[in-house]
């Protein structure tokens, strides 16, 4: 554990686009749904479900896109199809498990996912990092999926220090905005395929360009940049 007096004190990761080239894999299980089931598909649908909870995305495939399945079925009909293709070829990026290792020598971490809890399992457990995590949190065991802050706020919380004294590591527009407004440092790893929209990169404190940056000092760094602009907003707000 960290000494109290340390500046941060633990940091958390996403899953999806940060640990596991896995939006790809997303993207095409829920096309492929979809079609199979007479809905609807359009270019737009993967970057509208970025970020949401499972319940969230489940409701906008059977709303929005017309699968006529309960949102219920839809979610554990594609997580299961997610997991067979982990199960054959995990697309871990590079640099992931050295990262994770990495940051776990300094702070506890914690992960705060948009995936299905047996999704985040699953992942860790063939990536053998499970024991590594002291804390994982789907969106789907919150009241809001990302862009709100609830799963970081809970992350937080399980993990005992304040948003202040922690880091979040995310790649989507979604993940950032979510990591900002917790309260959290902001580290951006963005996702070339998916890349965040201009205003959501602004919320970093820092951006680097792959998992081989993300040092211990990195983290710092965001969290150092996120208490100054905390101390500053009350003296921009009485101007």
């Amino acid at each position: 554990m960290t000494a109290s007096g340390e500046l941060v004190q633990a940091a958390i990761f996403d899953l999806d686009g940060v640990l596991v080239d896995s939006e790809q894999v997303w993207d095409r299980v829920r096309e492929q749904l979809a079609r199979e089931r007479g809905g609807r598909w359009h270019e737009h649908a993967q970057r509208d479900m970025m970020g949401m909870s499972s319940i969230e995305w489940s409701r906008y495939m059977n709303d929005e896109l017309g699968v006529p399945l309960p949102p219920e079925e839809i979610s554990g009909e594609v997580a299961k199809r997610v997991g067979e293709v982990y199960r054959r070829d995990l697309p871990l990026l590079p640099g992931a498990i050295d990262a994770v290792r990495r940051l776990a020598e300094r702070w506890p971490l914690g992960l705060a996912s948009s995936s299905n809890r047996p999704i985040i399992d699953l992942v860790l457990d063939l990536a053998g990092l499970a024991r590594i995590f002291e804390v994982t949190i789907s969106s789907e065991e919150v009241d809001r999926g990302k862009p709100a802050p609830d799963v970081y706020v809970e992350a937080v919380a399980r993990l005992g220090v304040e948003p202040v004294r922690a880091a979040a590591i995310e790649d989507s527009t979604n993940g950032l905005l979510a990591a900002r407004a917790a309260g959290l440092g902001v580290v951006a790893i963005p996702n070339p395929s998916f890349p965040p929209a201009p205003d959501a990169l602004e919320a970093a404190d820092v951006v680097l360009e792959s998992l081989d940056e993300l040092t211990p000092a990195s983290i710092e760094a965001s969290v150092s940049a996120r208490a100054g602009r905390a101390r500053e907003a009350p003296r921009g707000q009485g101007r």
